[in-house]
């Protein structure tokens, strides 16, 4: 790794990590300056969840007062989740990659409209309500967002709000908190895979992690200063770059 490829890598964890605390999204961002270095695309999917890890963390703490009043309620979606991020993880696992670059821009080009209409897939307030374990179609609905996140994290966190916000009760923080929740478990059941797998790359993302945990810091500032359009727009941007770049490589 050259020193050009650790500044690029760093960098690209700042911007992830800044973007995420104004708007989401930062996954597109640390995937493709792995896939930039030249990490093979399983290896790159891969490292970005790692990379992720730590603001799944902080921003589930944030919302701890919310969580205790419905963590034990919410032990039935937690248990779908972990076992839909198996699936998943495991079935990137079954795949080598040229398979999985074939899938990719696909996959990206479907994240990157999901998070585009994430401002119109908010749920609608609910006040008065707590964030609890739903119906069936819920529970379903959860196990195939969990699939989806351990296979190919991006746009995960638009895609779960939307649909725990049409199958759960709650205001939009209990179930921003509830969301929060889940992707950090099944985060870090896709990241047990990954390693147990052998196909996280540790440099890059040793490098990467720090950037992320400064750009989180510097994201409230920028959040105060930045229009989320903006931010939005340039991860939209990033998005559609890199399917571009997989679909011309074939």
């Amino acid at each position: 790794m050259s020193i050009f490829d650790a500044i690029l890598l760093f960098l690209a964890g700042f911007l992830s990590g800044a973007a995420n605390a104004v708007a989401g999204g930062g996954t597109f961002i640390t995937f493709g300056a792995m896939t930039l270095v030249g990490l093979p695309p399983i290896v790159a999917n891969a490292t970005s969840s790692v990379t992720q890890f730590p603001g799944y963390i902080t921003s589930t703490l944030a919302y701890s007062a919310d969580i205790r009043h419905f963590w034990r309620g919410a032990l039935l979606l937690c248990l779908i989740s972990a076992a839909g991020a198996l699936a998943g993880a495991l079935i990137l696992l079954a795949l080598d990659n040229p398979s999985f670059r074939v899938l990719v821009p696909w996959l990206l080009l479907g994240a990157t409209a999901l998070f585009a209409a994430g401002p119109w897939l908010k749920p609608a307030p609910k006040p008065g309500h707590e964030a609890a374990v739903g119906s069936l179609a819920g529970s379903l609905a959860q196990f195939v967002t969990a699939v989806y996140g351990g296979f190919f994290g991006a746009g995960m966190g638009v895609m779960m709000l939307a649909t725990l916000g049409l199958t759960q009760a709650g205001d939009y923080h209990r179930l921003n908190a509830l969301k929060n929740m889940l992707a950090m478990v099944i985060a870090a059941v896709a990241i047990v895979v990954f390693v147990s797998g052998g196909v996280v790359a540790w440099p890059q993302a040793i490098i990467m992690i720090p950037g992320g945990a400064l750009g989180g810091y510097a994201g409230v500032w920028i959040a105060k200063r930045v229009p989320q359009n903006l931010v939005r727009g340039f991860v939209v941007a990033v998005g559609l770059f890199l399917a571009f770049y997989y679909f011309s490589k074939g």
